[in-house]
This record gives C-alpha cells, sequence and structure tokens, in this order.
C-alpha cells in the first residue's frame, strides 16, 4: 500500500458546480416584528404548537397542564389553553385570554383554576419572562416526592444547574388560593425553572420556545436521574465543568434553538393547530 507523505495544494473541487470553499452561515433567531398583531399571532401559534408536543410526549393528565405566554399588547394579560381540552386537539382559535384577575376576556372556554394562581402570579413577579409551562409528568412528579434539585450528572441536566430550586410551600396542595399563587411566585424570583415539591416541574422563560424546551429536558433530565440512582451511584460533573456548560448551553437564546425541531415536527404532524 502506497503511503501519502505530502499535502496537496491544488485548488478545491466542487459538487454540484459549488466550490468547496469556506462560506458564510447564519441561523434564524426568534423573529422581530412591527405591530402587536403580527407577534400576538406569532405567539398564539408557538403556545398552540408547545401544547400539540407536551401532547405528543404524553404530559397530559385529565385536566391538568398548562402552557402561557404574556400578550404583546397587554403584558398583564396571558394567553393559555382552555380548561379540560386535550393537549392533542387544541388550535390557535381555541386558545383564551385571561387578566390577572382570572377573568377570560378572549374566548368562550373557562381558565384552569390552579394555571391561573400559579402563572399569573408568576407572570406578574417575573417581567423577566414571557412563557411558563407545568404539567404532571411522570418523572417530573416523581422527582419531585423527593425534595431535591437535580444533580449534575449528565451534560443535559447541567443546564439547570444552579438556575432551578425547590419550593415547599403548599407541597401536594392542589393550588386554588390566590396566597399560594404569590408565595410560589415569590419563591420562584429567579431561575429557569422550579420543582414544586410533591407537585411537579414548572419552567420559565422569555419565549414559549424556551419554556417548552427547558420543561421536556427537565423531564428527561428527572428521568435519567431515577434510572441512574435506581442502577447506583451517579458520578457528579465537576462544578467548573458544570457551570461552564450551563453558561454555554443554556441561555435563552439555546432554550428557543433546541425547540425549533419540535416545532418544525409538529408543524408537518399536525398543520390544523394553525386553525
Amino acid at each position: 500500500m502506497a503511503i501519502i507523505d505530502d499535502i496537496t495544494t491544488t485548488a478545491p473541487g466542487s459538487i454540484d458546480g459549488i466550490p468547496l470553499t469556506r462560506k458564510e452561515v447564519s441561523l434564524d433567531g426568534p423573529p422581530k416584528f412591527t405591530n402587536s398583531a403580527d407577534e400576538r399571532l406569532h405567539v398564539k401559534q408557538r403556545l398552540a404548537g408547545a401544547l400539540r408536543v407536551f401532547g405528543k410526549f404524553g404530559f397530559s393528565e385529565g385536566v391538568a397542564g398548562h402552557i402561557t405566554v404574556r400578550d404583546p399588547e397587554f403584558p398583564d394579560h396571558f394567553w393559555v389553553n382552555p380548561f379540560s381540552m386535550s393537549f392533542r386537539q387544541v388550535k390557535v382559535s381555541d386558545l383564551i385570554l385571561v387578566n390577572h384577575h382570572g377573568d377570560v376576556v378572549y374566548g368562550k372556554r373557562p381558565v384552569n383554576r390552579a394555571a391561573f394562581v400559579l402563572h399569573s402570579a408568576v407572570h406578574a413577579a417575573r417581567p423577566d419572562i414571557n412563557a411558563a409551562a407545568h404539567s404532571h409528568s411522570v418523572y417530573g412528579k416523581a422527582w419531585s416526592a423527593l425534595g431535591r434539585t437535580l444533580d449534575p450528572i449528565t451534560q443535559d441536566a447541567c443546564a439547570f444547574y444552579n438556575d432551578h430550586s425547590v419550593i415547599t410551600d403548599a407541597a401536594g396542595k392542589v393550588v386554588f388560593e390566590i396566597e399560594d399563587g404569590e408565595r410560589f411566585a415569590e419563591c420562584f424570583s429567579t431561575g429557569k425553572a422550579a420543582i414544586h415539591q410533591n407537585h411537579g416541574l414548572f419552567t420559565a422563560a422569555e419565549t414559549v420556545d424556551a419554556a417548552a424546551y427547558w420543561f421536556i429536558s427537565m423531564e428527561r433530565s428527572c428521568q435519567a436521574q431515577l434510572l441512574a440512582e435506581a442502577a447506583g451511584t451517579p458520578k457528579l460533573i465537576p462544578h467548573e465543568w458544570a457551570q461552564y456548560t450551563r453558561d454555554n448551553t443554556a441561555h435563552q437564546m439555546a432554550g428557543w434553538l433546541n425547540f425549533q425541531p419540535l416545532w418544525d415536527d409538529i408543524c408537518l404532524s399536525d398543520p390544523d393547530l394553525f386553525e
């Protein structure tokens, strides 16, 4: 066998007439809008799509679970899925608009009382976020019963390293009282996620896309840690590596970007969500 021991300096070749030279590449980010009507339609479409994705992942549990997004023109109002409607069936036209008093001001179906109490309090207390997600997902529920934060045992779990908390107030109690929601929001004043003890997971972000992705990723991280601890004693990622990974892979843009493959899939499989 001949051994090639020198490097040729000939010009690069081409494929389909395109020269194999360095190209400028880019990724699109969240769209910018010049009017509230266009932005409202966009966030409602993303909300309906995120709910459909939650349905595909099996996050539904009866009437429990909701994703909310702040209205771009009326920031003290939020869009949410209607009470007692399957995640898998929600369309843009089904979404309801709720004010911080719990009144449905746009739409014909009621709002889940727990969704209003928790989400309205978080939206009011967190001007830094526009969207929030919660459901009674199986692994999130199981992990919440332990009353512990997630450990940095995987690269994905590092997204939540020192950026989530355990909330023990009203642990396991159905949250119907305004005061319970306000105390929850006080405990969730920072961070992308919270584990409500004996209840489940709660995530928040600047966009619906990021809030939904963080919820999905956190649910899977709960599943991974439950599996790892059932098999043995997981090895922790060192602090500096976990923090580095979080800082470089778990910012708001990263959350938005990670949701895009899920968005593309749901648009193809569920085109009726836009109705």
